[in-house]
């Protein structure tokens, strides 16, 4: 398109430089030489007085001698002889032929006669006598050019400037024109490939403004739509995660027999179903460009949890396990979506009630400060002998060996993602009741990677430790010997 336009404007501004320089070229050729034979009229008619008062030779020698054109040689008089016994009378050099000066002498007309090496202007002046005479003025082919070869030489010039300064002009134009387009097929491509991100700058002639901030718009609604899903996918897990584990802590109270292995084995089939269904709509997930969560996106951190601890009491208490919250007492805002917290937090805690027995304590425990928000998930369980492993599976899976194991790990691969899409991290470890503690460590500001290694030197440096010094009761990760997996 840029050089179309560029091939364009140069064809056109050639064809009105072509319109308009050759006339005038030819205009200023014939200016040129009217002035040269206007000036030999000019010279011709000096020597017209001295003819009127006389024929003599050596009058009119004199007369042709002291004229410019005459110094020069250029000037000639023609005396026709007077009478029948009379002298053809011709002063100076004669060029035009005999037939052309008598056609002259009788129209009684000036003429003019091509000659070698240029044009002879033929004059002709009445004699006192009555007679006619020519006088011829002889004009050089330099004189009567004087001046063309520069004025063609100006005309191309300006005509070069035109067409370079057109093409420069067309170029700009086409550039103005051209980068927008790119930019929204660039925007365009990289939105196809999931960078939601991408938008275009809205700049450019009216008619891609326009495609531009229809192209955001449609963007904007892309991910409010995919924001909306992720809504409904969290919300999933939330529905339907919690009701089953209920179920499945159900089932094995059922006791022994065969209805009762066959009751467990169908809970187990379901939740391994619902796992695959939730896991694969995450991984189908596109991601938004930089990570970044949503404008508007976040939730009370205590609110949430004191919710989530409200229906997971009451089936501690039908367990008889004692339970402990802290820390939730003041409004903590956070950036994660209230269902995306809701639902790792349900995965954690779902972990305690299936994977210890039945009366184990367990607490959580709100820290918060200035940039960081930390929630403590601690039981009394028999803990987990490997924590990287659990982690490692959490994120894949699988176990080493590639095979499924007690466990998909999605519970974890879940609270992970919500913890690293704030900066933060995930970390498993001994908690000061004997079992297992799950720290999700919650970035508040500055960006993700920088809260990721402020949070990694600062457990690096005291594992004891919360953000900005702040100390919990349950941070020491060493693994516990004994435990079965979690999730």
């Amino acid at each position: 398109m840029r050089w179309a336009l560029v091939k364009v404007c140069l064809a056109v501004t050639a064809m009105v430089v072509i319109a308009f320089a050759v006339p005038l070229g030819l205009v200023i050729k014939e200016m040129a030489r009217d002035r040269a034979f206007s000036d030999a009229e000019r010279q011709a008619a000096t020597i017209g007085p001295t003819l009127t008062i006389t024929t003599d030779r050596e009058e009119l020698t004199r007369a042709v001698l002291s004229t410019e054109p005459g110094g020069r040689g250029r000037l000639a008089v023609h005396v026709p002889a007077a009478g029948q016994g009379g002298e053809r009378l011709e002063i100076g050099e004669r060029r035009a032929t005999r037939q052309d000066l008598e056609t002259v002498r009788k129209s009684g007309r000036a003429a003019i006669a091509e000659v070698p090496g240029g044009s002879a202007l033929l004059q002709p002046t009445a004699l006192g006598s009555g007679g006619i005479a020519v006088v011829e003025v002889f004009v050089p082919e330099n004189e009567v050019s004087n001046g063309v070869g520069t004025a063609w030489l100006v005309l191309a010039g300006v005509g070069i400037a035109l067409i370079v300064g057109s093409v420069a002009v067309a170029d700009r134009l086409g550039v103005r024109m051209v980068q927008p387009a790119q930019r929204l097929a660039g925007a365009a491509q990289d939105l196809g490939e999931g960078r939601l991100g991408t938008r275009v700058p809205e700049e450019g002639p009216t008619e891609l403004r326009s495609a531009a901030v229809a192209f955001n718009s449609m963007a904007d609604q892309v991910v409010q739509l995919l924001a909306n899903e992720r809504e409904l996918a969290a919300d999933l897990s939330h529905r339907l995660r919690t009701p089953l584990t209920v179920l499945r802590l159900n089932a094995a109270s059922l006791g022994e027999g065969p209805a009762a292995e066959q009751t467990r084995a169908a809970v187990e089939q379901l939740e391994h179903e619902v796992d695959t269904i939730i896991r694969t709509a995450r991984e189908q997930r596109p991601q938004t460009q930089g990570g970044q969560p949503g404008a508007g996106a976040g939730c009370d951190a205590s609110e949430v949890i004191r919710e989530r601890m409200g229906f997971w009491s009451a089936l501690a208490e039908d367990e008889g396990r004692t339970v402990r919250l802290a820390g939730v007492d003041r409004t903590v805002r956070i950036p994660v979506a209230r269902p995306e917290l809701a639902a790792a937090l349900d995965a954690l805690l779902g972990n305690v009630f299936r994977h210890t027995p039945e009366g184990t304590a367990f607490a959580v425990d709100v820290h918060h400060s200035g940039d960081a928000v930390i929630v403590l998930v601690s039981d009394a369980g028999p803990g987990i002998p490997d924590p990287e492993s659990a982690l490692a599976r959490g994120a894949s899976g699988r176990n080493g060996a590639g095979s499924e194991v007690g466990s998909t790990g999605l519970g974890l691969d879940i609270v992970r993602r919500v913890a690293e899409s704030t900066g933060g991290d995930l970390r498993i470890g001994r908690s000061v009741l004997g079992g297992t503690e799950v720290r999700i460590w919650i970035g508040l500001d500055g960006g993700p990677a920088e809260r990721a290694r402020r949070g990694h030197r600062v457990g690096r440096r005291d594992g004891r430790r919360g953000p900005r010094g702040v100390r919990g009761r349950n941070t020491e990760f060493r693994g516990a010997p004994g435990a079965g997996p979690h999730l």
